[in-house]
């Protein structure tokens, strides 16, 4: 386990970083793989990003839930100021016989 969170790159992180974390995260790593207010960034009603980097927040949020849903992370946001959040993911331990595949969530063929 490291106390660090893995930085944010300046352009934010594909669905592809994401996968590539969680197949070489150890237990207790943690990535930062969004931050500001992701209900606010995706849509696009407020036109906070280009609609291309909308789709791909979307992907990548849509990634971070999956792993939760299947055990290989958590995910946590930590509030930093107003309309501020990071939005963490935080590798859990790998049960064994764990067989989730990371192209199971649609759409990954073309991650």
């Amino acid at each position: 386990m490291t106390d660090a969170i893995t930085p944010l790159p300046t352009m934010g992180i594909t669905e592809t970083d994401l996968c590539g974390w969680l197949g070489q995260a150890a237990p207790g790593d943690v990535l930062e793989y969004h931050r500001g207010f992701l209900a606010l960034d995706s849509s696009p009603l407020t036109e906070r990003l280009p609609n291309r980097q909308r789709i791909d927040l979307l992907r990548v949020a849509r990634r971070a839930i999956w792993a939760a849903e299947h055990g290989l992370a958590h995910p946590v946001q930590r509030r930093n100021g107003t309309e501020d959040y990071s939005y963490l993911l935080i590798a859990r331990p790998r049960p064994r016989g764990h067989t989730a595949s990371l192209s199971a969530l649609p759409g990954a063929e073309a991650a």
